[in-house]
């Protein structure tokens, strides 16, 4: 049997884009001679949660544990919320049940990808935002204070995760760097001129990256870094920051792209990780069969990349790649993506232009 995988089908166009997933990912594993993936489905989101009460049972938590990697797709539907008046996020849950810490967030323009910058360096955008996904500001999500005349809503941030996201960081930066054939650069990204818990944050940035010599490391604060991802993104290499913040540039990043369709992400613990779009469920063209695939699948990829080192398994990096490279082809061509990228491809039409340059590779 192959590597166990916790599917989450999620709601809206959720469904719509797995399915065609979970075919990228078989035709590649084929192609390079792998074992099947062994794919479980679970229930979870707001769908689940009108129906039951329970955005995600605690089987489902259990499963996705005792699985070897978790594919999620977009999840929550704006008209399901809870009585407070907040919306059904199971997909957050499930970073602090799992103790997924260091959300990963890549920003990389294809080769010959329309952006909405002008600038012609923007076709060089290759950077990775990496969140902190336990603390910060959502730490005590469900705590916060209302009465009539004030809310307060606290931010939190520990040494010992602090340590464990840069730690993450720095090795994967050193990844990237031998990837690339070029020097790492790490940069913290906080708000360490105003607030003490983010001079504590950058001050354990610094303390551990005394441990991974070799790398270039600086540190910029949050409003600046807003600013200069859009007047230099092609500059930055990899980006670490604390939870709000990180939900904010990651969604900056994937405005670099000119689409959420183009978003992939994973959230990693010890030994444990979740991939999934960074895209919402888009209600509103559920059904319809025209949803952009190409952010679940690349997350599909990023699964695969990450099993490799995980399981031992070097064969799941050329999968991975070779899906990558399947992906920027088509979007390259422009012939057969979704609306979102200039194009009129449905959903399937486009996941299967992308098994067919895997075929052709």
């Amino acid at each position: 049997m192959g590597l166990k995988i916790c599917v989450f089908e999620g709601d809206g166009i959720g469904p719509e884009i797995m399915a065609p997933t979970q075919q990228v990912l078989d035709t590649a594993m084929a192609k390079v001679g792998a074992a099947p993936l062994s794919y479980t489905a679970h229930p979870a989101g707001a769908g689940h949660y009108a129906q039951t009460g329970d955005a995600l049972p605690q089987a489902s938590i259990n499963a996705a544990r005792a699985s070897d990697a978790i594919l999620l797709s977009a999840m929550g539907l704006p008209s399901i919320r809870k009585p407070d008046g907040t919306e059904i996020t199971p997909q957050i849950e499930l970073r602090f049940a799992l103790g997924l810490y260091a959300g990963v967030r890549p920003v990389r323009v294809f080769p010959g990808q329309p952006t909405p910058l002008s600038d012609p360096r923007a076709a060089q955008i290759d950077f990775v935002l990496i969140r902190e996904s336990t603390e910060g500001l959502f730490a005590h999500m469900h705590e916060g204070i209302v009465t009539e005349v004030d809310a307060t809503e606290t931010l939190r941030i520990t040494r010992a995760t602090s340590e464990k996201l840069f730690d993450f960081t720095f090795r994967l930066a050193r990844q990237r760097a031998a990837r690339r054939g070029r020097p790492a650069r790490v940069t913290c990204v906080d708000k360490a001129n105003v607030f003490r818990a983010f001079w504590f944050f950058r001050e354990i940035f610094h303390e551990r990256a005394q441990a991974f010599p070799g790398l270039v490391t600086d540190a910029a604060y949050v409003d600046a870094m807003a600013m200069w991802m859009v007047q230099r993104p092609w500059e930055f290499d990899v980006l670490v920051t604390e939870n709000m913040f990180g939900d904010i540039l990651s969604d900056l990043g994937a405005g670099l792209l000119g689409s959420l369709g183009l978003a992939p992400s994973a959230d990693i613990g010890d030994g444990i990780a979740v991939f999934q779009p960074c895209h919402g469920s888009a209600p509103d063209i559920a059904g319809q069969g025209v949803a952009n695939p190409l952010a679940m699948i690349l997350s599909g990829a990023m699964m695969l990349d990450w099993l490799a080192g995980e399981r031992d398994q070097p064969v799941l990096s050329a999968a991975a790649q070779m899906i990558e490279n399947a992906v920027a082809q088509v979007v390259a061509a422009g012939q057969a993506v979704t609306a979102d990228l200039g194009g009129s491809a449905g959903t399937e039409a486009c996941a299967d232009a992308v098994m067919a340059a895997m075929a052709n590779a």
